[in-house]
């Protein structure tokens, strides 16, 4: 049976849009992993639609230019703009040929990544973006991947041209009206922090550092988002996967894009355990918790097929007991900190 988005808005920062709390993450539009042809790109992100999602994340380097391109083509569609698009800055793509996997795309387009953070770099980034979407405007623009976890020391030669050229034109884009809200859109909760003191952002869309298995990020950089009423959108709230497959499938089991360590895979043993006692699957939990935290808007996992869909649906619409979440607290498996989920 098709399920449907049973979700509610909120609000990102102190913009005027508004986001459900769940959204639909297209990094699989851009072939990753695996190749999806066209015509099933089409059927899955007319299937999302049908379904009830109105939030799509994409970005220039999903395949090359390939995700937008796919999302743009159904977006086009809607000229009355029911729907929340964004996409990021910070890869300009360059002709370079075709090939049959290129940073983990699967026949990607035949372009090449390069990074460019300045205010040029940025703003001819946003443009093209609207080239290949086929769109006029885009609802939030995130600055992609800038960080110690992609450039490791090169960093210090992006970071400052990122948080004074590139904060200048996504400011001025912001201004003009030709986006609604800016940010970061990242694999570390550091560099979002860093860049709180660098300008007036709106939200941050944080992959795998707010989730079930780790809340580092809580201490520090969360309570400056609520003070500051910046919004967090969570992506990979599977932590690569590790969440939703949970460890007696068998296979190698992936944390931050690799084979998880020991210690990972003690602590999600131990969740699973939890989860087992109260009958309900892990990876709902999974997608479930980080919306307790008040700086949270939307959890957007990436969905490749229509089971995919399907399946998210009915764990984002899964009732979890309150007292699984007061568990979570007895056990020492989240913080004393750590908002936690009313439960039904």
């Amino acid at each position: 049976m098709q399920q449907e988005l049973k979700t509610a808005q909120r609000k990102i920062g102190n913009t005027d849009l508004v986001i459900d709390t769940l959204g639909f993450g297209c990094a699989p539009l851009g072939n990753l992993y695996q190749p999806i042809s066209d015509h099933d790109a089409r059927a899955l992100l007319d299937n999302a639609w049908q379904a009830g999602f109105r939030y799509f994340d994409t970005a220039p380097h999903y395949g090359q230019g390939l995700s937008e391109r796919r999302t743009g083509d159904l977006l086009r569609a809607d000229q009355d703009h029911d729907y929340v698009l964004s996409t990021k800055v910070g890869r300009l793509l360059k002709p370079a040929g075709y090939a049959k996997e290129r940073h983990s795309y699967q026949s990607p387009m035949p372009f090449d990544i390069h990074y460019d953070y300045s205010y040029d770099g940025i703003m001819r980034s946003f443009e093209d973006s609207l080239q290949r979407l086929g769109l006029d405007t885009i609802d939030i623009l995130y600055m992609h991947d800038i960080g110690e976890v992609t450039h490791g020391e090169a960093n210090n030669h992006h970071f400052p041209i990122a948080m004074q050229g590139g904060y200048k034109a996504m400011a001025e884009l912001r201004q003009q009206g030709l986006v609604k809200a800016i940010g970061l859109g990242v694999n570390e909760y550091q560099v979002c922090e860093q860049a709180l003191d660098h300008g007036d952002w709106d939200c941050f869309l944080l992959a795998g550092r707010y989730t079930l298995l780790e809340q580092e990020s809580i201490h520090t950089f969360l309570p400056k988002c609520k003070q500051r009423n910046c919004s967090i959108i969570v992506g990979g709230a599977y932590n690569s996967g590790i969440l939703a497959t949970g460890t007696k499938k068998g296979g190698t089991l992936y944390y931050d894009y690799e084979p998880a360590p020991e210690h990972v895979i003690a602590k999600v043993k131990k969740l699973e355990a939890l989860c087992d006692e109260f009958q309900i699957p892990l990876a709902a939990a999974a997608l479930q918790f980080p919306l307790a935290h008040p700086s949270v808007a939307s959890v957007i996992p990436g969905m490749g097929n229509a089971k995919r869909i399907n399946q998210t649906l009915e764990l984002f619409n899964t009732n979890i007991p309150a007292e699984f979440w007061q568990q979570l607290r007895v056990q020492q498996l989240v913080g004393d900190n750590v908002p936690l989920p009313q439960g039904s």
